[in-house]
């Protein structure tokens, strides 16, 4: 059954949905985008996507096609209409259509687009159980990666990458530190500490992320918000990763060596549990 799918004021089915030839997401990745998970048909954390979302048109100079709470019904009628239990709603804000031209609009109307992805199990993934193997390599991304826009090739490139060397996934590696994983924050644990990557134009500010790291320090966890290294992370305890769509998932090799165990760690495990149980609980 064809799912419905929002393009600019219309609920329409996929198959009818359309978009300009001329817009500026198509012609020069000129758009923002955000993931936000359904768990029990509820939405996670919208909030912190909406407050992100903010941020990343008003650093592109665009404006922002609705209002916040418009688009929260949006979501919940997609999610309603696709009966989604559990899985994502992907939203898509492009400058709009016009004649191609590298200078900006004037007149653009921005273009916004949903659509739901069904993915049962997204909670109970059996591969939090064993964990993910991550290569490294270069990043190559351009400098502002704390706007969550649409250029998204690299990253793709570096999961090809990844898959052509059996594994699952790469961090990718700038000045000799680790930034981040090429859909998702990157984080070692050492001793009873967790590191990862501090905040800045280097890194996407995950919202995933803000939760995790506020629930680790709520249990009494350390954490360390800085620069790490390849050699760090080889001889940490454990390792893993956070977005939306995976949560907190366990990483257990890196380059091929095993890191601590070569299993899913404790620290990974409980973060996991609190996550999805405080999350569960706030759901929208």
């Amino acid at each position: 059954m064809s799912r419905t799918v929002y393009v600019n004021g219309a609920y329409v089915p996929e198959e009818d949905a359309k978009i300009s030839v001329f817009d500026r997401g198509f012609l020069f990745a000129d758009g923002v985008y955000e993931v936000t998970s359904v768990l029990g048909g509820k939405l996670i954390d919208f909030e912190g996507h909406a407050k992100r979302l903010e941020r990343s048109l008003s650093e592109l100079d665009m404006p922002a096609p609705c209002t916040m709470d418009e688009l929260l019904e949006i979501h919940r009628e997609l999610v309603r209409a696709n009966g989604i239990d559990e899985g994502l709603v992907y939203l898509q804000v492009t400058r709009g259509a016009a004649d191609r031209d590298f200078a900006y609009p004037a007149d653009a109307v921005p273009s916004l687009v949903l659509f739901t992805q069904s993915k049962p199990g997204l909670a109970a993934n059996p591969v939090a159980d064993k964990g993910i193997s991550v290569i490294s390599i270069e990043d190559q991304r351009w400098g502002r990666r704390d706007i969550k826009t649409v250029q998204l090739l690299y990253p793709s490139m570096g999961k090809m990458m990844a898959k052509a060397a059996g594994a699952d996934d790469a961090w990718m590696v700038e000045d000799g530190a680790v930034t981040e994983g090429t859909s998702n924050n990157a984080y070692i644990v050492k001793g009873n500490t967790i590191v990862t990557r501090h905040l800045g134009n280097e890194i996407l500010h995950g919202i995933t992320r803000a939760a995790v790291l506020r629930m680790a320090q709520e249990a009494q966890m350390q954490v360390e918000e800085r620069s790490f290294t390849l050699e760090e992370a080889a001889a940490a305890d454990e390792a893993f990763v956070t977005s939306a769509s995976t949560f907190v998932m366990p990483v257990v090799s890196l380059d091929g060596a095993q890191i601590g165990t070569g299993k899913p760690g404790p620290v990974a495990a409980r973060l996991r549990e609190i996550y999805l149980e405080e999350s569960l609980a706030k759901a929208i």
